[in-house]
């Protein structure tokens, strides 16, 4: 099991070690710098998928000596950590009223950000490094539960509104949102225009009833 609070905390005390070892001044100069090697190796990983970054590329791009990098990061894989968990964020939790709303807000969000946002170009790269790298498998399990935060709690509120069975999945909810898209945008390549997303919704919406 990937225990995301210990991920988080182990991230928390390192941050905060780096904070009380510098003056003030280093701050901003340590920040500065690591600010654009970490803009660096995101923009690489986007272009190139992770197989495509390497410290010698990322010094080069970014101007910053292969000595200051592995002063912030110990090792290529600790950068490629970084720069991963910085991928994406938490979405807005859509409140319209109705869970036809809030599904139909959720779902036309993410057809625009698979279309349009940075990370989901980076994305199957770093699915398929984690296969083999346990470290990026807990920065992963932590993205994607930061991204179901706003399906979970749509559900919820739907629950207390009568709207769905007080025994609904949640996750199984959230799955049965999120999963046309990503087989969409990665398999079928198949558009992911207003149509889907109007198809998909009315479709969830009688599938609910049914049960």
């Amino acid at each position: 099991m990937i225990r995301y609070g210990t991920v988080l905390y182990k991230m928390k005390v390192a941050n905060e070690n780096m904070k009380n070892s510098n003056s003030p001044h280093e701050d901003k100069r340590v920040q500065r710098s690591k600010d654009s090697i970490l803009a660096v190796t995101y923009k690489l990983l986007t272009e190139e998928g992770i197989g495509g970054v390497s410290v010698d590329e990322v010094s080069r791009r970014s101007g910053v000596s292969k000595t200051t990098i592995y002063r912030h990061w110990p090792s290529r894989s600790a950068l490629l950590m970084d720069a991963c968990s910085k991928i994406g964020g938490v979405p807005e939790t859509p409140d319209t009223g109705t869970l036809k709303g809030d599904i139909t807000a959720l779902a036309t969000s993410l057809a625009q950000q698979l279309k349009s946002a940075r990370w989901a170009a980076v994305l199957p790269s770093i699915i398929d490094a984690a296969e083999r790298d346990p470290e990026l498998a807990q920065i992963l399990a932590q993205l994607h539960a930061s991204q179901m935060i706003p399906y979970f709690a749509v559900a919820e509120r739907a629950k207390k509104r009568g709207e769905l069975a007080p025994g609904t999945n949640v996750s199984e909810f959230a799955d049965s949102i999120v999963a046309p898209f990503f087989y969409r945008r990665w398999f079928s390549r198949e558009p992911l225009d207003d149509a889907f997303v109007k198809g998909l919704v009315r479709g969830l919406l009688t599938q609910l009833k049914r049960n």
